[in-house]
């Protein structure tokens, strides 16, 4: 039976790149939480576009797909499922919304996550919700070709039980102590998870909503504002990569969990990134759309894509910055720089 040992694991993790990212992340958490202490109420917005995405970005790591409008409209509780990606939709914007609101009081034990797993299929009435596996799987990849290959075998479904009941237990008494950083233990904990594989759908999902649910406990709530879904699909080739890295040697305790906790902490530190630059937008939320689009630019030191203008204002259209683009591209405010899918501005600061 494989044991769950967080401090002896834990202290090879004390690297320099790694403790540099802690601090990083420290930093961000300090800043992160002055401004929401000041201006809460300006917040919403980005609670519910961070929501929209995240439902959206880890159902289609999986595969599960619908339209952009009736995705929001599902997130948004203004619609009922129509189909069983749109049931598997529902399920997973319920449990984040349970995650959002109750984190405090969701500690990380196998009862609950049974009941989150329960959760996340309860509109398609799945069999399997909220039950472990019940035969042995498998992790596999399918190349170009089509030809499927065995990346990893879990543990077999007679020994999951006490295993994701050794592994909660493991967790919070190496929590509890309050001598080990929890932005490590995190991402240990969900490769541990990961790896156990613990259910016949759904493990990616589940792995997804539990690290959001321990980096809430742990008081680094950036995945309210900021999807952390969506990054981690925007470099699924790399979390790819991390797990598979970190999950080699792991029957036998031999694993390396550096790649994946890498992986998991420049994810957090990017959604403390995009935070700071969405709360520079909401600092002009006053202003006309085109107006803001003009104030992002002329505060960019260097060149800027139209995709991190969007990235930056989702609640303005593709349309409005393109017409916006334009009209200062016309009166000389802004520089085109090359073209295609390659094409930046630049604030033309010779004019001023």
């Amino acid at each position: 039976m494989r044991t769950y040992d967080f401090a002896q694991n834990y202290q090879k993790l004390l690297v320099s790149d790694i403790v540099a990212l802690l601090t990083q992340i420290h930093e961000y958490k300090g800043e992160q939480a002055l401004f929401i202490e000041a201006k809460a109420d300006t917040l919403t917005k980005l609670v519910e576009i961070a929501k929209i995405q995240s439902t959206e970005a880890s159902n289609k790591i999986e595969g599960i797909y619908t339209s952009d409008e009736r995705l929001k409209k599902l997130v948004q509780d203004k619609t009922t499922p129509r189909t069983r990606n749109e049931q598997e939709i529902a399920g997973y914007r319920d449990v984040l919304a349970t995650i959002h609101e109750s984190f405090d009081y969701i500690p990380p034990k196998s009862s609950l996550i049974l009941q989150l797993h329960r959760d996340l299929y309860k509109f398609s009435g799945a069999s399997y919700g909220g039950h472990y596996k019940t035969a042995d799987n498998v992790i596999a990849e399918t190349d170009a070709q089509g030809n499927k290959t065995v990346r990893f075998q879990p543990l077999p479904a007679w020994e999951t039980p006490e295993a994701v009941d050794s592994l909660c237990r493991a967790y919070e008494e190496a929590v509890g102590k309050g001598e080990m950083d929890p932005l490590l233990l995190i991402p240990m904990f969900i490769l541990d998870f990961l790896c156990i594989h613990p259910f016949n759908d759904g493990n990616g999902r589940m792995s997804r909503l539990l690290t959001l649910l321990l980096l809430y406990r742990a008081g680094y709530i950036v995945g309210k504002y900021i999807s952390i879904e969506k990054l981690i699909e925007e470099s699924k080739e790399t979390y790819y990569e991390a797990l598979q890295q970190s999950s080699q040697g792991w029957r036998e305790g031999a694993n390396d969990y550096a790649p994946f906790v890498r992986y998991t902490l420049g994810v957090v530190a990017a959604a403390y990134r995009e935070f700071s630059t969405r709360v520079q937008v909401l600092a002009v939320s006053g202003m006309s759309k085109p107006d803001r689009v003009r104030k992002i630019i002329k505060g960019t030191l260097g060149k800027i894509t139209k995709a991190e203008i969007i990235q930056q204002c989702p609640d303005i259209s593709k349309i409005t910055i393109q017409r916006t683009l334009a009209d200062l591209q016309k009166s000389g405010d802004i520089l085109k720089l090359s073209g295609g899918r390659y094409t930046a501005y630049i604030w033309n600061r010779e004019k001023e």
